[in-house]
Parts: structure tokens; C-alpha cells; sequence
């Protein structure tokens, strides 16, 4: 059987995992903590990732642990509401939800290997066969392949994510957008809140203090809609995820000889458009689907025409509505504009 070692055991890695042929493939998968994340969070499931979850099948799993978000409302820093379009198709599900049903849809013959990976040697275990990197927007797979230019690039922003044990409360739901800040409050699984927020911050860039950053974030939005100051009275540091927000620049190509790159190894993005892990699972069932169907080599190249533009395009887009949602000197300009284009 072909070897394929998995750097990376989250949502992309999971995936790729569940869905290669174990018939055909020698899998081994790495993962640095394996179990659910200590911090809940939620994810938004376009229709191309419940596609692919279909295809991994397990999307009825997931359509009984989510829900669907409803109205979301766009909203300025006050609270008035620009637009409220119906979010149809979309699932809302729980990371750990998630991380759960594709690790029960792993088959027992993939050997797992717990512990991080620091480097890829030149030879040994990890250099037979074909290595995937989906370690991530620090991929050591990625830097060991495509080299320093593709390093990760440290945006100046600070995201903090948290859900909340409450439903989303009357007219809150929706983004908020202010100067150069923004903040999201969503329905969550369970009948519970998703809350998430964003601004320039000079904290970090690693090891950042969840109550330091709760309390900056407090501060920041002081005199945002009473909305958001309600979700984050209760917002507790324990139950907050606090991270700079880092990206992947453009790679020409998803493929190097011997590797192969998927989810946010190869096209970390903001998370504007919240379409993170839809792609990394798009990514992983597509790959796994043409790796199961045809010859290794002529499978990656297939997977790179299909992924490489089209994630690309999406990583553009979302930084371009990261600037938008985030900007501080055209704020004022913005603001009117969508306060005309909503009349």
C-alpha cells in the first residue's frame, strides 16, 4: 500500500483521514493534542462543506448537532441594523461537535501518533511516501517544502471567540461593525450564544492572556451597543479563546514533490468570510476522493487545479472584507454609505 503520513490532526487532517481508502493507503496521522479543544467555539457550515461532509458520511451527524443561523443582521457600533438578510443552507456547529464526528468516522486501521512535529526530516518515517501537511497557518510541512517566503504573516488584529450557556437575545443577533472594530453575536448549538470580536491590539503575538485581552476588549467596546456589553459581562475568561490573527501569503501551488498542503497550511485566512474550516473540509474530501480514484501524482495535480485558485480567491476576498469591516480612517465613509444603501 502507498504510505501517506498526516501532519496535523484537526478539522482538515481529521478529515483526510476519514476519508482515504485504508484498503489502498497506509495512514498515519500526527496530532499534536488529540481530543477536543479546551474552549469551545463555533463554526459556520456553508453548503460546499456540508457537500463534502456528505461525501465523508457524516453530515446527518452534524445536521443533528448544529443549527441553523437565521437572520444576521449587519449592524453599525450602536446597534442599528443596515441590513438583516435571511442566512439560508448554514449550519452553525460546535468546533468540539465536530472535531468529534470526524474523529469517530477515522478508521481504526490509521496508526495515530500523539506529539508535536517540529521539523520534517530528509529521511525516515516521515519522508516516505506522500507527507500532507494540515498543521495549520505555521505548518512546518509548509516550511519545509516552500521555504521562509512562505512563512506566516502576523496581521495586527486580535480575534477573541467564546460561547455563551444562553440563546442569543431579541435584536442582538448579527455583526456590529465600528471604528477599525467589530464584534459577532450568533446562535450556537444548544440553544446557546456565539460571540466573537476583533480589533487592533499589541498583544502577543503568542501566549496571550485570555482575562488581559477580555478586559481590553471590555474596554474597547465600552460605548459599543448594549448588546455586545452584555455578552461581555458574561463572558468569562475560562470560556474565552484569545488569538492574533495570522495568515498564509499566496502560493503558486498546493503541491510540492513528496507533499501536499490542505486547510489552513495552505491558505490560512482571516476569518471575515468564515470560511476556514468549509475549506479545509472541501479540501480534505476532495483530495482524499481523487487520491482514492486515481494515481497519487495525477490525483494531487487534479486537487491543485481544483483548490489552489479558487481558496486563493477566497483568502483575497476575506482579507478585503477584513479591511472593510475593520477599517478606522474610512469609518465614518462607510457607515453612510451602507446607511444609503439601506433606506
Amino acid at each position: 500500500m502507498d504510505a501517506i503520513t498526516i501532519i496535523g490532526g484537526g478539522i482538515a487532517g481529521l478529515a483526510l483521514a476519514a476519508g482515504l481508502d485504508p484498503q489502498r493507503f497506509d495512514v498515519t496521522l500526527h496530532e499534536q493534542r488529540p481530543g477536543v479543544p479546551p474552549v469551545e467555539t463555533s463554526l459556520a457550515m456553508w453548503p460546499e462543506a456540508q457537500a463534502a461532509l456528505a461525501v465523508l458520511g457524516v453530515l446527518p451527524e452534524i445536521r443533528a448537532a448544529g443549527t441553523g443561523l437565521g437572520g444576521m443582521a449587519l449592524r453599525d457600533s450602536a446597534g442599528n441594523s443596515w441590513a438583516s438578510p435571511e442566512v439560508r443552507g448554514v449550519l452553525g456547529v460546535s468546533r468540539a461537535d465536530l472535531l468529534r464526528v470526524l474523529e469517530a468516522a477515522v478508521p481504526p486501521a490509521v496508526r495515530r501518533v500523539a506529539g508535536r512535529v517540529d521539523e520534517v526530516p530528509a529521511s525516515g518515517p516521515l519522508a516516505a511516501g506522500l507527507l500532507v501537511g494540515a498543521d495549520g497557518v505555521h505548518s512546518v510541512v509548509r516550511r519545509a517544502f516552500w521555504g521562509g517566503r512562505a512563512a506566516a504573516k502576523l496581521t495586527p488584529y486580535l480575534a477573541l471567540r467564546g460561547v455563551l450557556a444562553e440563546p442569543v437575545a431579541a435584536d442582538a443577533g448579527g455583526e456590529y461593525w465600528g471604528r477599525g472594530q467589530l464584534f459577532g453575536i450568533t446562535p450556537a448549538s444548544g440553544g446557546r450564544t456565539y460571540w466573537y470580536a476583533s480589533f487592533r491590539s499589541d498583544l502577543g503575538p503568542a501566549g496571550i492572556d485570555a482575562a488581559e485581552a477580555l478586559q481590553r476588549t471590555r474596554e474597547r467596546f465600552a460605548g459599543s451597543a448594549p448588546a455586545i456589553r452584555r455578552v461581555l459581562e458574561k463572558a468569562a475568561p475560562e470560556t474565552t479563546l484569545a488569538q492574533r490573527i495570522w495568515t498564509v501569503p499566496t502560493l503558486g501551488s498546493f503541491v510540492r514533490p513528496g507533499a501536499v498542503l490542505i486547510g489552513d497550511a495552505a491558505h490560512g485566512m482571516t476569518p471575515n468570510l468564515g470560511r476556514g474550516a468549509c475549506e479545509a473540509l472541501v479540501d480534505a474530501a476532495t483530495l482524499a476522493e481523487l487520491l482514492d480514484a486515481r494515481p497519487v501524482a495525477e490525483a494531487l495535480r487534479a486537487y491543485n487545479r481544483q483548490r489552489a485558485v479558487r481558496t486563493q480567491l477566497l483568502r483575497v476576498a476575506s482579507s478585503a472584507m477584513s479591511g472593510l469591516a475593520l477599517t478606522e480612517r474610512a469609518q465614518p465613509l462607510r457607515d453612510r454609505l451602507l446607511g444609503l444603501a439601506a433606506r
